[in-house]
């Protein structure tokens, strides 16, 4: 018996998928107990994953996928989701994405999306996977804080 319930979405790389991935992201943050705050940041987070997956990774070429993956656990009482993404574009080395943060980027409109998902998950790992593309997995944690 498995001790973990999952999702698993596959797409084309175009953005008619992400109110529906967000509507997911919520239903699930809901079903963790996660507060209203937290429900929403990470609602952001995943959008801002699926976005990047979709235009940076794929670079908009729909007959490449996007797969999204959420993991309730444990199934009995879920209080933890895990959120998988990934693309199948070339990667990207996380260390090189510019800090957002900085005076020469804070009035560019795009590159806070990671930014993003380090502040609103518990924690987040970047990875090149061997078949190619990007892997982003999120976490987040009822008992943590928003």
């Amino acid at each position: 018996m498995s001790t973990d319930s999952v999702i698993r979405l596959e797409f084309r790389s175009h953005c008619d998928m992400l109110d529906f991935v967000q509507v997911v992201s919520e239903t699930l943050g809901a079903l963790a107990k996660f507060d209203d705050d937290a429900i929403h940041w990470v609602s952001v987070a995943v959008r801002e994953s699926v976005i990047n997956a979709i235009k940076h990774g794929n670079r908009e070429v729909e007959d490449k996928r996007v797969t999204v993956e959420f993991t309730l656990s444990p199934v009995a009482d879920p209080n933890r989701l895990t959120v998988r993404v990934v693309d199948q574009g070339e990667g990207f080395d996380p260390v090189e994405v510019a800090d957002p943060l900085a005076p020469e980027n804070l009035l560019k409109s795009s590159g806070r999306g990671v930014f993003f998902m380090r502040s609103f998950m518990d924690d987040l790992k970047l990875q090149r996977v061997p078949e190619g593309g990007m892997e982003v997995v999120m976490v987040k944690s009822s008992t943590s804080s928003s």
